[in-house]
């Protein structure tokens, strides 16, 4: 009889297979196996919140094959992923194969590698109940909040609306940040800014006006810069005070979960969804030329920055190797994990440091690849010596007036010889100065005034919303992505370019919550919530307990809310098109398939259109007009609009330049290095 292995995933049990060999089987749960029912609430709240879980549909046949196997096999080991989502899939396996629940025989895996499996196999244990109840609270909880608001936004807003804990606080920061835009005031302000340099015709540098030596001035409209730049036009520039210093640069520590999603952001442009899916891949395991499969990556769920011993020990013999000693820090540099962060994983890192991406780039795919180089060359420069500096403020007199620049230049290059840190402002403050003496006089070989005006704060990118979501404790690593992929499939907010805002369904409902479940949008009682489901894995807190708690609140809330309030009406957005049969103007509606232009004249008027995103230029195959389209993944191309007579389809951006050697439309190609090129058969034009 054979020992039996039960996983997630078919890649996985083919990774963890070739490593235990044939004394072993490896199936595949292929994830979740049993669940609350989904057309039922499925919790007894009556009677302490006691779910009833259902065999998933679908799941029959797979479920008998775990069954069979289990008879047949000596010892069963539960091998699923190692957090509460893990630990649940492995009591639900434990209680439908009749294991019990007290035998040591959960085994976890912090990366699937041959020494990861060894360890893992070598040390199994009990199921662990309180990582259980904090994930069976958790699906009770939102289970509960989205089986009975659900119903009443659909009384009281429109049907086929859902409602969610964490996605409905996660609505109400892109709402409020959108409030904060529109009641932002913005004001007039102006700057001298001046090019100078240390020789008539030497190399200039940027210097800022400041005010006078005891005084900031703050210049609010043209004619006070015209006056003093009036007052300047003789003046001498001074280098009055030179101030020179050195600065260390830290490196950034190993990714978490939140930060591997906003560099990938940031970086690669890939969605949290994009990101966690190849994240998943690159954990589970790839089959690699001259090596088989295996994980490429740790855990990729995690908060903490913590790293092995073992790890820390290869990346700095590969750093040593490459770089040279002078790269590694003198003392081993440790990331302080944050007081409220989960420490049961490892940071997210290459399971072998010494594998580099050129290694294992014929292996993967493209998003596999470009993710694992991110998170190789992360954790390789986390380990890194600090980057120095050197600095320098100069403060430069004329006349009454005072003007100041600053600059650095690199002394030692450090952690930045291999990686830099995406950020999601500009930092101004890195352009190199000349060696300026304190009282040489300087060349003003320019100097104009310039016209600003305040900005409001920035909408949300995906990356600083994760950021947001993370700081104010909404949801844990596990819920990051699926919470942003779930309000902009539900249509609460939506993508405008990088940023995202609140549609008008998105600020109905947020307002509507507003008043009449304000415990469900508040920043602090969602955090509450994760911290009280912290203290049920740690066993500080009794799961129905806590369940209890928010439910006597939230029903009484309910219970007014549906005596209350009225039925609340979304804002239609008036495009301009004009419908042809009645001549009404239409209205953007979002059906099943997305956006679509309906008459508001319905149902005597039954018009409807799809919405057609044109693009510039013609398609380089048949002269046909080029659209914007959506592939299944949500990912923006563009294709000729005569399809299917025409299959021309491309991710590049078209643009208004033509080719010069054919005279087609020139497209911008993807990533940070894209340039333009022509797509014409035949023609391989590139600038």
């Amino acid at each position: 009889m054979s020992k039996l292995v039960i996983v997630e995933s078919p890649a996985k049990a083919k990774t963890i297979k070739k490593y235990l060999g044939k004394d072993y089987e490896v199936i595949a749960s292929m994830g979740h196996i049993r669940d609350l029912p989904k057309t039922l609430l499925g919790v007894d709240v009556d009677k302490g919140f006691r779910p009833r879980y259902v065999d998933i549909p679908g799941k029959t046949a797979l479920i008998r094959q775990l069954k069979d196997a289990a008879a047949q096999s000596e010892q069963v080991y539960l091998a699923t992923d190692p957090d509460r989502e893990g630990e649940a899939i492995s009591w639900h396996l434990a209680t439908l194969l009749g294991l019990p629940t007290d035998r040591e025989n959960r085994i976890t895996f912090n990366e699937i590698t041959r020494s990861g499996v060894t360890t893992g196999m070598a040390a199994p244990r009990k199921l662990d109940m309180n990582l259980v109840n904090a994930q069976q609270a958790r699906r009770i909880l939102d289970r509960i909040v989205g089986y009975k608001l659900s119903p009443f936004l659909w009384k009281k807003v429109r049907k086929g609306l859902s409602a969610g804990r964490v996605q409905s606080a996660t609505v109400s920061l892109v709402v409020s940040r959108e409030n904060e835009i529109r009641a932002f005031v913005s004001e007039e302000y102006w700057t001298l800014d001046a090019l100078l340099s240390l020789t008539e015709k030497g190399k200039t540098f940027p210097a800022k006006f400041y005010g006078k030596a005891d005084e900031k001035i703050k210049i609010t409209d043209g004619a006070q810069a015209e006056a003093i730049l009036e007052a300047l036009k003789n003046a001498t520039y001074v280098a009055d005070k030179v101030k020179t210093g050195t600065r260390r640069v830290a490196p950034a520590p190993p990714f978490t979960t939140s930060t591997m999603q906003q560099e990938a952001n940031r970086k690669l442009n890939f969605s949290s969804r994009r990101t966690m899916k190849a994240a998943q891949e690159l954990y589970e395991g790839i089959e690699l030329e001259s090596i088989g499969a295996m994980g490429l990556i740790t855990y990729m769920r995690t908060d903490s920055l913590r790293i092995s011993d073992e790890a820390r020990a290869a990346g700095n013999e590969y750093i040593r190797a490459t770089y040279g000693a002078d790269y590694l820090p003198s003392k081993a540099r440790v990331f302080k994990t944050k007081g409220n962060a989960q420490d049961a994983h490892e940071a997210i890192r290459p399971s072998v440091p010494s594998l580099t991406p050129e290694q294992v780039k014929n292996s993967l795919t493209s998003d596999q690849y470009r993710l694992y180089k991110l998170i190789w060359e992360r954790f390789i420069a986390s380990l890194m010596a600090d980057q120095i500096q050197n600095t320098c403020q100069v403060d430069i007199t004329a006349g009454d007036y005072l003007f100041k620049a600053s600059g650095y230049t690199v002394k030692f290059e450090g952690h930045t010889a291999l990686y830099v840190e995406g950020k999601d402002e500009k930092d101004d403050d890195n352009k190199p100065l000349p060696v300026i003496k304190q009282g040489d006089t300087l060349f003003c070989r320019e100097i104009a005034g310039n016209q600003h005006f305040t900005q409001p704060p920035a909408r949300y990118t995906e990356a600083t919303l994760i950021k947001t979501m993370e700081e104010n404790g909404i949801g844990r690593p596990s819920t990051y992505a699926p919470t942003v992929s779930t309000v902009l499939a539900r249509d609460y907010v939506e993508r405008d370019g990088k940023s995202i805002k609140p549609t008008n369904l998105g600020e109905v409902v947020t307002n509507l919550m507003e008043k009449q479940f304000p415990e469900i949008v508040d920043l602090d009682f969602t955090a509450h919530m994760e911290k009280q489901l912290d203290g049920v894995e740690n066993g500080k807190a009794d799961w129905v307990g806590v369940l209890d708690d928010f439910y006597v609140g939230f029903s009484q809330s309910l219970k007014k809310a549906e005596q209350d309030l009225e039925k609340v009406k979304v804002p239609e957005v008036e495009s301009d098109e004009v419908c042809e049969i009645c001549g009404r103007r239409m209205v953007i509606k979002t059906g099943r398939y997305g956006k679509f232009l309906a008459c508001p004249g319905y149902p005597t008027c039954k018009n409807t259109k799809r919405i057609v995103e044109t693009a510039p230029g013609s398609c380089p195959k048949c002269g046909g007009v080029l659209v914007a389209k959506k592939s299944k993944g949500g990912r923006k191309f563009f294709g000729c609009s005569n399809y299917p007579k025409c299959d021309f389809a491309t991710w590049n951006e078209p643009t208004n330049e033509a080719c010069p050697q054919c005279g087609k439309t020139l497209f911008r190609k993807k990533g940070k290095n894209g340039g333009l090129t022509c797509q014409t058969e035949g023609c391989n034009y590139q600038k």
